[in-house]
């Protein structure tokens, strides 16, 4: 942001970097923009006929195309006011302010024109530090840039590299990994050998000497093919993975003492010093930091579970809550509060003294009031589970199963198993997998075929699906439902061979209905009669390790799941967190589970189901018997099963003598199901903001007409009451107690505290390239003052001698002639700072076109004259108290202009130059103090409009 000029600068995935006037005003005033193609200035936002409640208009200042064909990732303000970009390959761009304010002063008439010339007006910071082929810098994505002000260097970051530039001379100055471990050069572009990939064989083709061995060796090399992938899929979570990418970096700013802050994905946070040194490593939490922002003395950090904590300088844990249930991706600070802003689009506020009296205040206020903005919905949601065995059913199946019914509810959730096996495909899919794809024509062919049947498109719309191998998940909301629907997130836990094979396992999708969080789980656990501890661990090891919450634009995958436990910076494992699946309102685990009937002989099943005496048959459920220990679906409830055993059935044979009468004979048993949770800690509890979610069962069955498959389809329809808040009552309400509450409109003001400090002066001189040191002193005794120094803009002297225009750079940047240290930090009570202010000779100037230095010029020797101003401000609020210095350079006199554009192989002029004699006025102040003491000034307190002022509408 470009607070001296009124611009919004942002870089896009098309390569463009556009910058957006402030200055806003409404549609209805605002010109109407320029036909497309017209290069004149556009908008965003408004609408196009205007009218009293219009919405601001951001107005298109200057677009050019910074990148061909790659996006622009990272952007940033230096000191001097250039702008630098990054995007893919570790290419950098620093775009000098001189070109951008000559486009940004012509007409719209020459806007095309304007952007041509800042195009072409880049410097290729990488080609700038390359010497023989040979770079520093990686080749990988530049993600984020940080502008030091305080010492007028930047910092450019890959995922696992810092550099470290001189913001003034674009010198690059060091290279260094997250170890603090400086990177010797590497060769620029290097062209990588191949590497021997990991290899999965999947063919099965029988040799000479196998061809006596029948099935059975057919099946051993499937049983091989499978064990490979499995084993690839382990080498690559494994293979580095494990570690960088939890040790990859997520975040970074700096503090008001000029400290640098960077957070990696696995929740650690690294403070260095301005030169780029490692100081200390801290871990207050385990999941990846999403974002960090500073003032003052404390720290704020954002992570991908939602959670907000606050640190001091020093590292300590001061405080920390549940922002929000989904990732906080920015933060921002205005007057006496931080807001973040949540994946999903939510923004909350928070006083900046958060947590403290004034919270406690609010939220007992904000609690008398809750009916007021508590609103009460109701739902339907049916949930159906069916396990295909690799076969597709009937449009009249469908309709059967799901359709007949879709009428009555507003969200269906569809879970599918055995969509698509054999040995290749599930090799194939597990490969798939470790790249980020999913899904099959099999598995797509099912979704379109379902939602034929829920009439998508017309009465439903789909809102997610996932798919792992031979798992499918799919939900559809009524499109009356859909303002309501959102935030969906999918995630996927292998359990075949090795924790790796999507044959079994779980796929799950996380939804937002009514500000209030869902999951829905399709699974398939082990098989066999015996195998009730496998079942058992299955459900643990998905409950406990499927995880939603990925980073925006992320894939999940079958192998993220592995690496859900998080290492510290030796390796070790830290404390797990809670699970996602523990963090939802309500909770719904359907599938195939093959828990089977145990004590019980196939005869007696079959005459107990004839006789319909499920009671007895219930008895016999080893899943009910494992519930009732306590070992598995533990807190979960499932309806009252009132229908025959859904498996193991010959296909296409109807009515109850179709189940299974081969030579194996397996025993009927339940073993598709529907179970859940809601937000009922007891039973009897009723729902409201403390219980947002209770539901009810209102139709649990098995559609037994259907034949296409040896199991029946199940269907379980609920009835969901949820309490939701209304978010604009709330603010309403918020607003009120502000306005009306004296002790929180006390708290309020004494939060805008800031700091009484003064200066040693209001104007200084420079001449012959000397330091000026001018302090800055903290006057209370009981707060840290940040001081943050800017520039309002400079001058030249005229010719004719009329006072010049002073003219700002892009967010208050200093002239590349005066260089100022430090320009930021924070001073302690009662104690003194001390700021150098130095003339920095910068006689020659280059010109660059594609990246290129073409000639160079002699820069203006007029007298010149800056206009600094020092902004002090507390750590509870952004009002700020300010003074003005008035900064001259007086040049000395010369002999000879240096030649202007002279051949780009010449030397620059030295810049030994003779001095003129020291006027009277330059005498007397070598006769004063160079530190200038004598002519301290007090601060003026400026008024600031804070939120304890705020009226909400």
């Amino acid at each position: 942001m470009d607070r001296a000029n009124g611009l919004l600068w942002t870089g896009h995935k098309d390569g463009r970097i556009r910058s957006w006037r402030m200055d806003l005003e409404t549609a209805a005033t605002a010109p109407a923009p320029p036909p497309p193609g017209s290069g004149g200035e556009g908008s965003v936002g408004g609408s196009a006929h205007g009218g009293p409640n219009s919405a601001p208009v951001f107005r298109e200042a200057l677009t050019w195309q910074a990148y061909g064909r790659t996006p622009v990732l990272s952007m940033a303000i230096t000191s001097y006011g250039e702008i630098w970009s990054g995007s893919e390959a570790g290419v950098i761009k620093a775009w000098p302010y001189d070109a951008i304010a000559k486009s940004l002063s012509l007409s719209p008439e020459e806007r095309h024109m304007a952007a041509l010339l800042v195009e072409r007006a880049y410097i290729d910071l990488r080609n700038h530090c390359t010497v023989g082929n040979v770079c520093s810098l990686p080749a990988s994505d530049v993600k984020y840039m940080l502008a030091d002000h305080s010492r007028a260097k930047v910092w450019t970051l890959t995922s696992m590299t810092f550099a470290l530039w001189d913001a003034r001379t674009r010198e690059l100055l060091k290279v260094f990994g997250m170890d603090g471990q400086v990177e010797s050069a590497r060769l620029d572009a290097p062209v990588m050998p191949e590497q021997p990939m990991e290899e999965v064989e999947v063919k099965v083709k029988p040799s000479k000497k196998d061809k006596s061995g029948g099935s059975l060796n057919f099946f051993q090399k499937s049983r091989n093919a499978l064990m490979g992938a499995a084993d690839a899929v382990r080498r690559v979570a494994t293979k580095g993975t494990f570690v960088e990418d939890n040790r990859r970096t997520g975040a970074v700013a700096q503090a008001d003492d000029g400290a640098i802050w960077s957070g990696c994905t696995n929740g650690c946070i690294i403070q260095w010093d301005g030169n780029g040194n490692r100081m200390q490593e801290f871990q207050h939490h385990t999941s990846s930091v999403q974002c960090i922002k500073a003032l003052g003395d404390r720290v704020w950090v954002g992570y991908a579970s939602g959670t907000v904590q606050v640190m001091d300088v020093d590292g300590n844990l001061l405080a920390g809550w549940t922002g929000h249930s989904c990732p906080v991706i920015r933060m921002a600070i205005g007057g006496s509060y931080i807001y973040t802003l949540a994946h999903h689009g939510g923004i909350r506020g928070w006083p900046l003294t958060s947590p403290g009296p004034l919270d406690d205040v609010l939220r007992t206020e904000l609690a008398n009031k809750e009916l007021s903005y508590t609103r009460m919905e109701k739902i339907n949601i049916m949930v159906g589970s069916w396990n295909v065995a690799q076969g597709k059913a009937t449009a009249e199946s469908l309709k059967a199963w799901l359709g007949s019914v879709a009428s009555d509810v507003g969200l269906v959730v569809v879970g599918l198993q055995e969509v698509e096996m054999g040995a290749g495909f599930l090799a194939i899919s597990a490969a798939k997998e470790t790249v980020g794809l999913e899904g099959s024509a099999n598995g797509q062919w099912w979704i379109d075929n379902i939602g034929k049947a829920l009439d998508e498109g017309t009465s439903f719309h789909r809102v997610g699906s996932r798919q792992l191998a031979a798992l499918l998940i799919a939900a559809w909301a009524r499109k009356s439902l859909k303002p309501y629907v959102g935030d969906v997130e999918a995630a996927a836990v292998p359990c075949g061979l090795g924790r790796a094979i999507g044959n079994k396992g779980g796929v799950g999708l996380r939804i937002r209905v009514y500000d209030r969080k869902m999951c829905f789980v399709s699974n398939h656990f082990a098989a066999h009669l015996e195998a009730v501890a496998r079942r058992n661990a299955d459900f643990d090891h998905i409950y406990r390790t499927m995880a939603f919450n990925k980073p925006h634009g992320s894939t999940s995958s079958a192998t993220s799941v592995q690496l859900h436990k998080t290492v510290n910076v030796n390796g070790n494992p830290v404390d797990e967190v809670r699970p996602d699946l523990a963090d939802a309102d309500m909770v719904v685990f359907l599938g195939d589970f093959n828990y089977r009937l145990y004590g019980i002989t196939y005869d007696e099943a079959r005459d107990m189901v004839s006789q319909r005496s499920f009671d007895w048959l219930r008895e016999k459920d080893q899943l009910r018997a494992e519930m009732k220990a306590g070992k598995v679906f533990q807190g979960m409830r499932e309806g009252l099963i009132k229908f025959p055993p859904t498996y193991k059935f010959q296909k296409h044979a109807p009515g109850l003598g179709g189940y299974d009468s081969g030579e194996k004979k397996r025993i009927p048993a339940w073993c598709d199901r529907v179970l859940y949770r809601d937000s009922r800690a007891v039973s009897v509890a009723e729902c409201s903001l403390e219980c947002p979610v209770v539901a009810a069962i209102t139709s649990y069955v098995a559609v037994m007409e259907v034949t296409e498959s040896d199991h029946k389809p199940v269907r379980c329809t609920f009835s969901v009451d949820i309490a939701r808040v209304d978010e604009l009552t709330r603010r309403q309400e918020y607003g009120e107690i502000i306005e009306s509450n004296e002790e929180v409109r006390s708290m309020l003001k004494e939060s805008c505290f800031v700091p009484d400090s003064t200066v040693s002066t209001e104007e200084i001189i420079l001449e012959n390239q000397e330091n000026i040191v001018f302090q800055i002193t903290n006057n209370c005794e009981t707060s840290k003052a940040a001081f943050e120094i800017l520039c309002e803009g400079q001058s030249t002297k005229k010719d004719d001698g009329t006072k010049p225009e002073i003219i700002p750079r892009a967010s208050f940047g200093f002239p590349l002639w005066l260089e100022v240290l430090p320009a930021n930090g924070l001073i302690k009570p009662g104690e003194t700072v001390d700021i150098t202010i130095h003339h920095e000779d910068f006689y020659t100037q280059e010109e660059f076109v594609d990246g290129i230095p073409q000639n160079w010029w002699c820069e203006d020797t007029r007298d010149k004259e800056a206009v600094i101003v020092v902004n002090i401000t507390g750590s509870t609020s952004t009002e700020t108290k300010t003074h003005t210095i008035n900064v001259r350079h007086r040049c000395p006199a010369t002999s000879a202009p240096p030649p202007i554009n002279p051949p780009v192989t010449l030397t620059p002029p030295s810049n030994n130059m003779p001095s003129e004699a020291p006027s009277k006025r330059s005498s007397k102040k070598k006769e004063a103090s160079r530190q200038q003491q004598q002519d301290y000034a007090q601060f003026a307190s400026t008024e600031v409009h804070d939120l304890y002022r705020m009226r909400c509408p």
